[in-house]
């Protein structure tokens, strides 16, 4: 955070300009790797509330490698914070925007929760949760819902007005041809199986 623009030149400097542009800036993520951890570097990370991973190594041989994530703190997302203050503010559409926002963190939550090697990306207008690509793409909340971007094949999903669409050639913010509406925590549940089918196919 001290030397962000350091990190910013270096990034133009190696990926070039456009690559620059689509980071989030003000949400790093840090991933330390070690031979070990103790438990007070766990309960450190915890304690800290920013984005941090602790990554064990182990050498196998004289050729391999392994990684093993010892722990992993998301950290606050600059998106959570405004819900929080929109509700303060107004009555009963700050309500719906409350509603919307602890909806969006318990569809973090799922898409983090389908395995170890899931990485959560922060772009401009949306949010991708990737394993060697992106299997999701979560957009801000809109007024009535949230939209979430699969990579399930749309047409092999009985799709349902008002909830799943084949967006396969229309322009939309992701990566995905299966867009999940989602208005409540209900159609949270529902949606579980298609979030498993997308991470399978990554």
């Amino acid at each position: 955070m001290d030397h962000r623009s350091e990190f910013e030149r270096l990034v133009r400097d190696r990926l070039g300009a456009q690559a620059a542009a689509q980071v989030l800036w003000s949400g790093p993520r840090l991933i330390c790797i070690a031979g070990d951890f103790t438990r007070y570097d766990v309960h450190a990370v915890h304690e800290h509330r920013r984005s941090i991973d602790l990554v064990r190594y182990r050498h196998f041989g004289s050729d391999l490698l392994g990684l093993e994530t010892v722990a992993s703190v998301a950290g606050r997302t600059p998106a959570a914070r405004p819900a929080r203050q929109l509700a303060v503010g107004t009555a009963a559409g700050g309500a719906r925007s409350v509603e919307l926002g602890e909806l969006a963190a318990a569809v973090d939550e799922v898409l983090l929760g389908l395995g170890d090697g899931v990485n959560r990306i922060q772009r401009k207008q949306y949010r991708a949760y990737q394993r060697l690509r992106n299997f999701a793409c979560v957009c801000p909340p809109q007024k009535t819902k949230l939209l979430v971007y699969l990579k399930a094949d749309p047409k092999q999903v009985d799709l349902v007005p008002g909830f799943t669409r084949d967006v396969t050639g229309l322009g939309h913010h992701g990566t995905g041809d299966l867009e999940v509406q989602l208005r409540t925590p209900r159609d949270l549940e529902r949606a579980q199986e298609l979030f498993r089918a997308s991470y399978a196919a990554a």
